[in-house]
């Protein structure tokens, strides 16, 4: 019997390098059989973190534990629990795709002929059958990846850690391990999926968490972080993209409070955030008035693109502090 809650708790956790603060009291919880999105920019504490949780790294304050046993206390009890993929392909290039994975069933201590049985199964799960017998060295990027997330599943882990597991794959590539991780979900699999692309963590995950400098500065489902805002996205392109200096004046108080019009000039596009159902109308009533026209107007729900910039001042793809000495 189980006697954990969730598959990952975390509780005021400190981790520093020298006088760089990687992780400053943060604190989440994962439920088991879902898939968690860990959203963040560069330096913000997710590499940090996947290392703790995977007994790479002791923090220097604070808990964690995995399938309610202690990363520091009992690391063999969660390294038996636990996959884990990073930004880069950890294979063997010199080994055949089919010896990478038979040699991570023996270092899991499986008997040969189950590591055997596993590799060809896994090998057939991610569409890797017909490159099997080719070594590794002549595999594209995305088939990297996904031997590399093939060999973390050989134990058959309860618990896949996944640091930005689509770094430098091309779109198919990446629509690929997005199908293969819902299909892990599905199948039970608890994912904690680190990322800086906000459609991925959007697509993928029933709960994210946004981290910052360290700790986490917001937490919910992507619905529930969008609606956050409290504000609604207009977006107008204009006809002459000239014309946004005489435009973006007009669409000043249609913003919400502390916000501004966003300029693109060479787009001829115009970005507000703001609160009046009307707006869209209100908007198309003034350009018009002016003689400005507009090729397309559209009013959504912020992305989590405008939740991180509104939380955070800047967005995902910035370079925060650096989390770790390279």
């Amino acid at each position: 019997m189980h006697t954990y809650t969730a598959a990952v708790e975390v509780d005021d956790l400190a981790v520093a390098y020298g006088k760089v603060t990687a992780l400053d009291g943060l604190g989440l919880r994962v439920e088991a059989g879902t898939v968690f999105g860990l959203l963040g920019p560069n330096g913000a504490g997710k590499t940090t973190l996947v290392k703790v949780l995977a007994t790479l790294l002791a923090p220097a304050r604070g808990t964690a534990r995995v399938m309610g046993h202690d990363v520091v206390r009992d690391p063999f009890a969660v390294r038996l629990r636990i996959g884990l993929a990073g930004q880069f392909a950890a294979v063997d290039e010199v080994l055949t795709g089919r010896e990478n994975l038979e040699m991570v069933g023996r270092l899991y201590r499986l008997p040969r002929a189950e590591a055997r049985r596993r590799a060809q199964d896994i090998l057939e799960r991610f569409d890797l059958a017909d490159a099997a017998d080719r070594r590794a060295g002549t595999y594209s990027g995305g088939m990297r990846r996904r031997l590399d997330l093939a060999a973390s599943l050989t134990g058959r882990p309860p618990l896949l850690l996944l640091d930005e597991p689509t770094t430098g794959l091309d779109p198919r590539s990446r629509q690929e391990l997005w199908a293969i991780l819902d299909e892990l979900r599905s199948a039970g699999t608890t994912i904690l999926l680190t990322t800086q692309y906000l459609e991925e963590a959007d697509r993928l995950a029933q709960r994210i968490a946004v981290i910052d400098a360290g700790a986490v500065i917001a937490e919910g489902t992507p619905a529930e972080l969008k609606s956050g805002t409290g504000t609604d996205v207009l977006r107008v392109r204009l006809q002459d993209p000239s014309a946004i200096g005489a435009a973006e004046p007009l669409l000043a108080d249609l913003a919400a409070a502390g916000t501004t019009v966003a300029a693109d000039k060479p787009a001829g596009e115009l970005t507000v955030r703001v609160v009046r159902p009307d707006a869209s109308a209100e908007a198309l009533r003034r350009l018009d008035a002016h003689g400005l026209g507009v090729a397309t107007i559209q009013l959504t729900q912020p992305s989590l693109d405008d939740v991180f910039l509104a939380l955070t001042g800047h967005t995902a793809t910035a370079s925060a502090t650096p989390e770790e000495p390279r």
